[in-house]
């Protein structure tokens, strides 16, 4: 594995120009998975822009939107590790509403976003119809190894010493779950791109040699 230094603005218009030379034939489901501290959030909205400069329509979705309710997630205490893991992404209906509508053939129908996990409430977004060749791009935690149908997908890597520094103390409790994510799903085997963030401001792409 070669690791290859690249500055932010860098790295953005190369994961940008891998995205948008996929087939414009149909649509293209992005995932930009890990933990919060590694942003990758930000990093989904960094790609907006280019990726509409290259002519390619952009919906953002966060998996955050699509949390179970309250009772099933602290169904085991609001600090279960193994809980947070396996019970608090609704797979099912982020599957049902955003990338199942984006297969090849599908609709192109999607729902942006379900439940409001701080109201503990439906959010009551209205659906959108994303064109042929659109670019679906999906942020959020522990997404890979789930069985989503992606088209891509993006780790943000933290050594377990960044991920811990960088935690707050009040979502220290995740921890074990990142440890039996890592060891469980490969995050960084089986995504597209591998992305070392443990200093944000100097991020390093790692790839095969």
């Amino acid at each position: 594995m070669r690791i290859r230094p690249i500055s932010p603005s860098l790295l953005v218009d190369e994961l940008a120009d891998r995205i948008a030379a996929t087939a414009r034939s149909s649509w293209v489901r992005v995932a930009i998975d890990g933990a919060p501290a590694a942003g990758p959030d930000g990093l989904g909205d960094a790609l907006v822009d280019p990726l509409r400069l290259r002519g390619r329509e952009v919906l953002r979705v966060s998996a955050g939107d699509f949390l179970r309710a309250a009772s099933l997630r602290f169904e085991y205490g609001r600090t279960d590790p193994d809980a947070f893991y396996t019970d608090w992404l609704d797979t099912g209906a982020l599957e049902r509403e955003v990338l199942g509508p984006l297969e090849p053939g599908a609709s192109g129908r999607v729902l942006p976003s379900l439940w409001d996990s701080v109201a503990d409430r439906a959010t009551r977004a209205p659906y959108v119809t994303m064109p042929p060749g659109g670019v679906l791009l999906l942020d959020g935690a522990l997404l890979l190894g789930r069985g989503l149908p992606l088209d891509f997908a993006v780790h943000l890597w933290l050594s377990p010493g960044a991920l811990a520094r960088r935690t707050p103390a009040e979502l220290r409790w995740t921890l074990p779950a990142y440890e039996r994510y890592e060891s469980e799903a490969e995050p960084a085997r089986v995504a597209d791109a591998v992305v070392r963030v443990d200093d944000p401001r100097h991020p390093a792409l790692a790839e095969e040699s």
